[in-house]
């Protein structure tokens, strides 16, 4: 378990975090905190043994960044290595290209533009292994044409063999199958003409995050990839509909086998050419931020595909260009290459890798994928995590990794003052979410990873009698109180096959019996109803300071997820969202989307997801019953299996007239409408369950409601 900071400090440690610069060159918010790294030992005693480790991460910071200063001119010129390295194309229509390969003897620019003759287009070598060439433009025309195919070949040492690899700044890659699996790098520079121009300016950093995780390829009910128009067209309005206001874009970075999930990177710098073109992507996330909803991008930089013909394995023949040499610089797991984070070249690649997806194509920021790898030597491989802090300190601790971090939640927040950060960590690494002035890493968001995991895990073990209401609202809000955190109750990850979503859990074959509303409204089925709303609920309103969603989900989508393979027969048919299913009025899936779609904006109304943490009044393990309140709303929740409650009371703080404003047995979200709308509670000044007044409400079995007070309806 996590140890917890005691709830009376929660406001006392949010508000120095939030008032302290997000810089390890920058202000504490508070007097008398050193700034050495150990500040953020005021927000958790449980660090003060550690503060050695605090105070050499953080050095380690701040001397890296004044290397860059000294050296680069400073991180802001540092993250700009799409000037120089890649092809750069200059006002006078020259191209420059430019690469780092310092294994290699010679090397050559090789492709359409001279009909592939690996020895017409030389290159020279610079300093730290660096080559270069500029073509210069013929006659006002570009040396290569858009579009044409590009490569570098090169030279190694010894055997003088010929390695030719697409280059490694490339930002367009393609693949034919028809020919080869082989991914051919593309000069992309488009005509004036020709290339999107951005029309919104991107919208506030929003103060409650209600995220939709969605896969562009995934996105259509049919059996084939979507691309980026038909989500542009046919998915951002769902989602503006359903009142998310953050989009998580998920495999947009070239990844050659599309049954990674986009999570085996071949070509960091190239929007993935399955789904459309460059300016296809550009025009989705314009048309995103025209509708005021902010994207990120699923951001990974803890490992990278083993390709070497398309990938950066072996660029220059070695093994250790950007990744650890031997098997330090193998992912077991994964089965993929582990970044040297220590090394100047590769932070360069990194950081300007970060820079180019926020300037290129305006994304609001990234949740980084894998950060557990990141943040240990041992990758999180055979590590349970216990929760003992000597775990997330010591020779276990890759503090090249954490330093990493740290650097690129510098650039962002400084360069981006709106830029969002999520960090995807199992371990619970303390201070991911605290600001870099105090030794913190930097994040604005972790995930709350342990919440779906026990749902899954109840649905798979526990009757429902067995559920224990402690445990549940233990987990829940289990979290580092002052460091943010976004709870899910399914992601992707619990939709992969092998695993089921949450509703095929709960109703497993009457899904396909049993879901049109002209068939009987069987008790599997009003279980899986009731259950996949409620559990939504509670983890929206306890969970976190966050919400996400993977795409379909919020419909109780059926099945689970498997792209197409060899082991399927590649087939599409698990590699899909059957957006058909609540758009049919004949079907329940109806119900959960509009529950979903009410709860999200009632959420912008109310605000509880930025709001301070819930004060929690009642667990009722004899009766399943939950009450809490946070922002001034009443929530109250029947997990009972077979039991209503009639004149059940509860403590509620705020006197005064409540309406339910919330109700997950509302007869539009597939309920019996068992509680009539308009209904009004009274308070009674009586103290109850350490609240200062009570209310009597009904709460039929398996329903929750939140309730609000009449003035603010």
């Amino acid at each position: 378990m996590l140890k917890r900071v005691r709830k009376g400090v929660h406001k006392m440690t949010s508000a120095l975090n939030s008032e302290s610069e997000n810089s390890v060159m920058g202000m504490t918010g508070g007097k008398k905190i050193p700034a050495d790294g150990t500040g953020v030992i005021k927000l958790d005693p449980w660090l003060e043994p550690f503060k050695d480790a605090l105070r050499s991460r953080y050095s380690h910071a701040q001397k890296l960044i004044k290397t860059i200063d000294e050296t680069e001119g400073g991180l802001e010129k540092f993250s700009k290595g799409t000037e120089k390295f890649g092809f750069v194309v200059h006002d006078n229509g020259d191209i420059t290209y430019r690469e780092w390969a310092p294994n290699a003897l010679r090397a050559y620019l090789i492709g359409d533009f001279n009909e592939w003759n690996r020895d017409a287009t030389p290159m020279t070598r610079g300093e730290y292994g660096r080559w270069e060439v500029t073509l210069s433009s013929r006659d006002g025309q570009l040396a290569i044409a858009h579009g044409s195919k590009v490569k570098i070949s090169l030279v190694i040492p010894t055997s003088h063999e010929r390695l030719e690899r697409v280059p490694a700044w490339i930002t367009r890659v393609t693949q034919n199958l028809n020919f080869s699996p082989v991914y051919d790098g593309v000069f992309w520079h488009p005509p004036q003409n020709e290339r999107y121009t951005f029309r919104h300016p991107r919208p506030p950093k929003p103060k409650s995050v209600r995220i939709y995780e969605a896969h562009v390829g995934i996105s259509s009910p049919e059996l084939r990839i979507t691309t980026y128009k038909e989500f542009t067209k046919s998915v951002l309005p769902r989602i503006k509909h359903l009142g998310y206001n953050v989009i998580q874009l998920m495999a947009i970075m070239e990844h050659a086998y599309y049954a990674s999930f986009g999570y085996q990177i071949n070509s960091f710098f190239a929007a993935s050419s399955r789904f459309g073109t460059p300016e296809d992507l550009k025009e989705l996330i314009d048309t995103a931020h025209g509708m005021g909803i902010t994207v990120l991008l699923d951001m990974v930089h803890s490992h990278a595909s083993k390709n070497t013909e398309d990938g950066l394995n072996e660029f220059d023949g070695t093994d250790n260009l950007y990744f650890h040499e031997g098997s330090k610089g193998v992912h077991e797991q994964w089965d993929s290459r582990v970044f040297n984070y220590g090394h100047h070249e590769v932070l360069r690649f990194l950081l300007s890798n970060l820079r180019f997806w926020m300037e290129e194509y305006r994304f609001d920021g990234f949740r980084f994928d894998g950060v557990t790898s990141m943040l240990y030597t041992h990758h999180g491989i055979g590590s349970g995590f216990s929760g003992g802090y000597h775990e997330y300190f010591g020779p276990n601790v890759d503090e090249d990794g954490v330093v990493y971090l740290m650097l690129a939640n510098e650039m962002l927040h400084n360069l981006y003052p709106n830029c969002l950060t999520i960090a995807e960590d199992v371990s619970g690494m303390p201070a991911l979410c605290v600001a870099l002035s105090l030794g913190g890493i930097g994040f604005d968001y972790r995930l709350a990873m342990a919440i779906p995991d026990m749902y899954i895990k109840w649905l798979k073990e526990k009757e429902d009698a067995d559920w224990d209401m402690g445990a549940l609202t233990h987990t829940l809000v289990n979290r580092r109180h002052g460091e943010k955190t976004v709870a899910y109750a399914e992601s992707h990850d619990q939709a992969l096959v092998g695993d089921k979503s949450l509703l095929m859990w709960l109703c497993d074959k009457e899904l396909y019996t049993n879901m049109s509303i002209l068939s009987v409204f069987t008790p599997v089925i009003e279980r899986g109803l009731s259950l996949h709303k409620m559990i939504r609920l509670v983890t929206h309103g306890l969970g976190g300071e966050g919400y996400l969603n993977f795409e379909g989900n919020e419909f109780g989508h059926p099945e689970w997820l498997d792209f197409p393979r060899d082991g399927n027969d590649n087939s599409y048919w698990y590699a899909r969202r059957q957006f058909n299913l609540p758009d049919d009025d004949m079907l329940r899936y109806k119900f959960l989307n509009e529950f979903d779609c009410k709860m999200q904006w009632t959420e912008e109304k109310y605000g509880w997801l930025h709001s301070d943490e819930a004060c929690l009044s009642l667990k009722n393990e004899q009766d399943k019953v939950i009450v809490f309140e946070r922002a001034g709303l009443l929530w109250i929740f029947n997990f009972h299996p077979t039991q209503s409650f009639s004149d059940y009371r509860v403590g509620i703080e705020a006197a005064g007239t409540y309406q339910i404003i919330l109700d997950t047995d509302d007869p539009a979200f597939g309920g019996f409408g068992r509680n009539a709308k308009g209904t009004r509670f009274f308070t009674t000044p009586f103290r109850w369950n350490e609240r200062k007044n009570f209310i009597q409400v009904y709460i039929p079995v398996r329903t929750a409601i939140v309730l609000a007070l009449e003035s603010t309806l």
